[in-house]
């Protein structure tokens, strides 16, 4: 394989072309400032996760509360307030502080004429950074499921990016961590896919394996699409 044989390469976003985990700011994470365990409020991000991606909930604070007080309902609005503005500016700042590497490979690769996507799972809060990210710049199709109300891995959200670039499933490379079972959404639909290990290795390195099955080729940072080959 060459990535001559390819007109299109869609990206994940979070944890393939940066990461709120390794862009992190300095202070207190959503679960503290909220005094709650790390592993309840993962299990809220899991249990509202349909609405929150699908854009069935677009106010930031209500996000926020909905889950906080699933956990404990004595979480107070000031508490919930700046948990809301810590989460926000968390994942601003990892849109908008991204790695040199990243943008450097996203810059080479326009320069060799690459239809460039994007698809992310992802809320409201989690893409209010996006317009002020560097990324921004080098796409010609977004999608956020928050605005298509479609999630990963189904087939419409891959299909609403690949209508935007006006290209075929089989002209195209996906490329992510394989979160959301998107390797697998994208392999069923046709496109040939990379699973990106360089961010999952270091927090989640047990959820290799299962995403390896749906990966025709695997990289451990962006830079190697750049001389990809069979």
């Amino acid at each position: 394989m060459s990535l001559d044989e390819y007109r299109a390469i869609i990206f994940d976003l979070f944890h393939t072309l940066t990461s709120a985990d390794i862009m992190r700011l300095p202070g207190k994470g959503t679960s503290e400032l909220l005094g709650v365990s790390r592993e309840d409020w993962n299990k809220q991000l899991l249990v509202y996760s349909d609405e929150r991606l699908r854009g069935k909930m677009t106010e930031p604070y209500e996000i926020i509360e909905k889950m906080a007080h699933a956990i404990d309902p004595g979480i107070t609005t000031e508490t919930i307030k700046a948990a809301v503005t810590n989460r926000i500016n968390r994942f601003k700042h990892a849109l908008v502080n991204v790695e040199d590497t990243t943008l450097e490979t996203l810059g080479r690769l326009k320069r060799r004429e690459k239809l460039l996507g994007l698809i992310s799972n992802a809320d409201v809060n989690e893409i209010l950074g996006w317009r002020d990210s560097p990324l921004s710049r080098f796409f010609d199709s977004v999608v956020f499921s928050c605005d298509v109300g479609f999630v990963k891995p189904e087939k419409e959200i891959y299909m609403k990016c690949l209508d935007e670039l006006g290209v075929l499933p089989g002209e195209t490379l996906y490329v992510g961590d394989g979160g959301s079972n998107e390797l697998k959404g994208a392999k069923e639909i046709g496109m040939t896919t990379v699973m990106t290990i360089h961010v999952i290795k270091h927090f989640w390195p047990e959820r290799i394996a299962k995403a390896r099955e749906y990966a025709d080729f695997e990289i451990d940072g962006l830079k190697e699409l750049l001389s990809l080959n069979n």
